[in-house]
C-alpha cells in the first residue's frame, strides 16, 4: 500500500495584514520634525543629562546673537506665535519681547521646561543677558544643550 503525501499549505494572509497594520502605523504616528530655522554649532561639555523629550520650550542663542524661542507642541506654538509659524520649530524674537513671551509661554503650559541652546562663538554677554531675562521672570530651572565631549581613548 503506497503512502499518499499531502502538499503543506501554509497560509500567509494573516502575516502580510499584520505588516500592512504595523506599517499603517508607524506612517501615522510618525511625527516629521521641520528643519531647523538656524544652525548653531554648540559647544562641548562632559555632562551626560539627557534633555527632556516633551514639554520643551527653547531659546536658541544664534552665532551673531539673534534669538529664537519654540516649542515642541505644534498646538502652543500655534497659540503663542500664531498661526504662520505653525510649522516652524523656532520663531525670532527680539530681546525686549523674551519676557513677555516666557510668560506668555509658562502661563500657556505651567509643564514647560526651559532648554537653552548657543552657538559656542555667541558673544557670553548676549547669553548672559538672556539667563538675567529668565530669572527675571522666575525662569531659574533650565538645561544648557551641549555636545558630549568624547574622550581621547574613544
Amino acid at each position: 500500500m503506497a503512502l499518499h503525501r499531502t502538499g503543506i499549505r501554509l497560509d500567509m494572509t494573516p502575516m502580510v495584514d499584520i505588516a500592512f497594520l504595523l506599517l499603517t502605523f508607524f506612517m501615522l504616528t510618525t511625527q516629521f520634525r521641520p528643519p531647523a530655522e538656524v544652525d548653531v554649532i554648540l559647544p562641548d561639555s562632559h555632562s551626560q543629562i539627557k534633555l527632556p523629550e516633551s514639554d520643551v520650550l527653547t531659546i536658541t542663542i544664534a552665532k551673531e546673537g539673534d534669538l529664537y524661542v519654540g516649542v515642541d507642541s505644534q498646538f502652543l506654538r500655534r497659540r503663542l506665535f500664531g498661526e504662520e509659524y505653525a510649522l516652524r520649530t523656532e520663531v525670532p524674537i527680539e530681546m525686549n519681547a523674551l519676557a513677555h513671551k516666557l510668560v506668555e509661554a509658562r502661563v500657556s503650559n505651567p509643564k514647560l521646561r526651559a532648554v537653552l541652546k548657543s552657538d559656542r562663538d555667541t558673544e557670553y554677554g548676549v547669553v548672559m543677558e538672556v539667563m538675567d531675562i529668565m530669572q527675571k521672570v522666575n525662569l531659574t530651572r533650565f538645561n544648557l544643550v551641549t555636545n558630549l565631549e568624547r574622550s581621547e581613548a574613544e
